[in-house]
């Protein structure tokens, strides 16, 4: 898990040191947030506000979904740009993503593929019927601006968490990465402008066209990621620049999203990172200030606007209330969080914030075989009896989740800081041989004493 320091990060924009082993802190109250958005986000998908008086309403007025993805927009926003700064290194934040994120899903699904019944499957029939142009797609976790469903129905998400962190390395290696509030303002101006001019999917147009930017996208990101694997300063930057760029076409021109949501995701996360930098004195506070209100409003006003009709469909909610509410919902709740950072949480929330990802992740197959398992039970559906079901699955995906975490999230990061010593300990070999041989070329005949 992504921990950062509380204090500043005044390193320079370079990509060629070492990050050193500094003394961190985990923060309580960040913890506490992401954990209550993931059990949020699998009481949401079991649709267990539909079993209380007036659950329907409240859903259809306000969409857990999004209150919970927003706020872990948020929270993304705040926390991975300052992680990367506090590495000063662009390769092992890149390692450091990579063994973070997929071991997880690598486990989460092939056990839904081995486990569950194709009638109750938790990776959609489209999916394993097109196996290598969803693999392909869903392995670079850039399947929602491709065209192509989940793999497993959260992973949306993980699209633009994975754009995200190519627009951070991308402004890391420009020197630009403070800039965070006036992108956060340009993406909260292109959602309020444009909200409903620019269409989804305009590149991938068929199944010919979906085929080539897939093997077209996949090419290009093996470059890039080879490139910042080196650890060369030019070749990272190069690499850099190349994801940096890559996201950009794609979320406007081919993300599934509403244009306006999709927009709103950008300005939200990185107001999240204008939010930091005002805490870490590395940006006025009236321009962060008046960042985080713009968004905000222009969240709040898009989804008025433009998440009516068709747009519902693709932000999966029921009218602009299902949406507006909970945007401002999520501001209000990390705005809280923030109020009480230096606070003591309850230990359960803080326990629960680290096992976020698996709860986020897990949740779904659990969901799909808690239906196999119990639909045909014979359960009450009605009185008390109809919380057992719900209950055996909150109980399975904290209990799941914990395992997961213990025994595929952690070896997964620990083996990430291994590969990236290993790779860390091979170019300062080839850097000393580099160094060696230079020195035992013999100097011109001129300049010699």
């Amino acid at each position: 898990m992504t921990v950062i320091e509380q204090r500043p990060a005044n390193r320079p924009a370079g990509i060629s040191e070492t990050a050193a082993d500094r003394p961190v802190v985990r923060l309580g109250w960040l913890d506490a947030l992401r954990g209550i958005a993931a059990l949020l986000v699998a009481v949401h998908h079991f649709r267990l506000l539909f079993l209380i008086p007036g659950g329907r309403w409240f859903h259809n007025n306000f969409d857990l979904g999004i209150y919970a993805v927003m706020l872990f927009f948020l929270v993304s926003g705040y926390i991975v740009p300052a992680s990367l700064e506090r590495r000063g290194d662009v390769r092992g934040f890149w390692i450091g993503r990579l063994f973070r994120i997929y071991p997880l899903l690598i486990v989460v699904i092939a056990a839904s593929l081995i486990i569950l019944p194709t009638a109750h499957s938790a990776v959609p029939g489209v999916v394993t019927d097109h196996p290598v142009r969803s693999g392909l797609a869903n392995t670079l976790l850039l399947h929602e601006m491709l065209n192509i469903p989940s793999a497993i129905g959260v992973m949306w998400t993980l699209s633009y968490e994975m754009v995200f962190y190519f627009f951070v390395t991308a402004l890391f290696v420009l020197g630009r990465h403070r800039f965070s509030a006036q992108i956060s303002l340009v993406f909260g101006a292109l959602a309020l402008l444009l909200g409903a001019a620019v269409g989804s999917n305009l590149i991938t147009v068929d199944k010919v066209s979906t085929r080539n930017l897939i093997l077209a996208v996949t090419i290009v990101v093996v470059m890039a990621m080879g490139c910042i694997l080196t650890g060369r300063a030019d070749l990272t930057r190069l690499g850099a620049l190349i994801l940096g760029g890559l996201g950009l076409v794609l979320i406007l021109a081919n993300a599934r999203a509403p244009f306006f949501e999709t927009m709103l995701i950008f300005a939200t996360m990185f107001a999240g990172t204008a939010i930091y930098r005002i805490q870490a004195g590395q940006v006025d506070r009236l321009l962060g200030i008046v960042c985080c209100a713009f968004v905000l409003v222009a969240g709040v006003t898009a989804g008025y606007l433009y998440n009516r009709g068709p747009a519902r469909f693709g932000t999966w909610t029921e009218g602009w209330h299902g949406f507006v509410f909970p945007y401002a919902a999520a501001w209000i709740t990390f705005g809280l969080g923030m109020l009480l950072r230096n606070r003591r949480f309850p230990r359960f929330l803080t326990w629960l914030g680290a096992i976020s990802y698996s709860v986020y992740v897990v949740h779904v197959p659990v969901l799909h075989g808690v239906h196999w398992w119990l639909d045909d039970a014979g359960l009450p559906k009605h009185g008390p009896g109809k919380f057992i079901q719900p209950l055996v699955f909150l109980v399975l995906v904290l209990v799941l989740s914990y395992l997961t975490y213990r025994l595929v999230e952690l070896p997964g990061q620990r083996l990430g800081k291994r590969v990236h010593k290993a790779l860390d300990r091979k170019s300062a070999q080839r850097a000393a041989r580099s160094a060696q041989a230079s020195a035992e070329i013999p100097a011109p005949a001129s300049h010699r004493a």
